[in-house]
């Protein structure tokens, strides 16, 4: 079995220091940034309110969505912001609980992902560990999460889970639902609130929860998918993931922040997902673009982990349609 590799053993030091700086102004730029796209996307939807752009709306607006979580795994590493205190307000109100999602609760679950990748005990094995699969199998996946079935059956158990309790008493249960959801639920209110002020209130319905519904779900199956799907495997640290090449459609619509840069991101988990660009030009400058795992695409990466061949039966698992607290990875 082989050892993952140290950093100083791939980068030199003064690449090191390149690599890992933290910035507070990149990062709450980029969740600025998120959210005025989200704004932006909206501003049409009111201007010209029409089911094509509404489509388009929830297309843009789904990729950040999946941006937020992005900068909250971000922060889970510590990564996103220079100051703790700033990363971590960040990644709660701005990113983690407008998302249904739990920083801390993220962080213990995604370090084990980790420590365990692709191994017995991996939590995130159940998103990728059944491919390849067939494309029937895939087809009726992205189905379901584009009509919003897998989107509604994730805030379904998250609400019915959130009241569940041995002690029935109203004291207890509404304890059991603050610590689940209790701050997610006060953040979306707040953006329904903002909707509802500026006269508007059906955009909380049109351009926050439909879009969680439905896109958001497409684009983290395909993230996950693209991450850990059909690599070489544990044994190889240069292995352990995927690294997809974008183009710019992608990047808007389906790969926001960076996250394509999955490999990179293993090799050196505290690097920020603004320098995983750069991390990745030094590995290439320093004799490792043979060793990495990557595929330019992510309809590639479609045919990499799909086959006509495989029979639909034995191709299950839950997927990105699994718990709602998987997938970040």
């Amino acid at each position: 079995m082989r050892d993952n590799i140290a950093a100083s053993k791939i980068l030199s030091e003064s690449q090191l220091r390149a690599v890992r700086a933290r910035s507070d102004f990149i990062g709450c730029w980029l969740v600025l940034h998120a959210w005025g796209v989200i704004a932006v996307a909206s501003a049409l939807v009111v201007a010209l309110p029409n089911p094509a752009t509404i489509l388009l709306a929830a297309m843009v607006i789904g990729s950040r969505q999946l941006g937020l979580v992005i900068l909250m795994h971000d922060a889970a590493h510590g990564a996103l912001c220079r100051s703790p205190h700033l990363n971590r307000f960040l990644a709660r109100w701005f990113c983690g609980w407008p998302m249904i999602a739990d920083l801390d609760v993220y962080r213990r679950y995604h370090l084990i992902h980790h420590t365990r990748t692709l191994r017995d005990g991996d939590p995130d094995a159940v998103l990728t560990g059944h491919y390849p699969i067939s494309r029937a199998s895939l087809r009726r996946k992205l189905i379901r999460d584009v009509t919003g079935q897998s989107g509604f059956s994730q805030r379904k158990f998250q609400i019915s889970n959130a009241f569940k309790t041995a002690d029935d008493s109203p004291g207890n249960r509404f304890k059991r639902f603050w610590d689940e959801i209790g701050p997610a639920t006060v953040a979306n209110l707040v953006i329904a609130a903002v909707c509802y002020l500026y006269g508007y209130w059906w955009l909380f319905f049109a351009c926050w929860l439909f879009p969680m519904l439905t896109w958001y779900q497409v684009v983290l199956r395909l993230r996950n998918i693209a991450e850990h799907a059909v690599v070489k495997g544990p044994d190889d640290p240069f292995g352990v993931a995927r690294t997809t090449y974008t183009n710019f459609l992608e990047r808007i619509l389906i790969a926001p922040y960076w996250v394509n840069y999955h490999l990179e991101h293993h090799l050196i988990m505290w690097v920020p997902c603004y320098r995983l660009p750069l991390l990745n030009q030094h590995l290439i400058a320093n004799g490792y673009a043979d060793e990495l795992q990557t595929t330019r695409g992510y309809l590639n990466v479609l045919r990499e982990v799909t086959s006509q061949d495989i029979d639909a039966s034995i191709s299950g698992g839950q997927g990105a349609s699994g718990s709602f607290g998987q997938g970040y990875n």
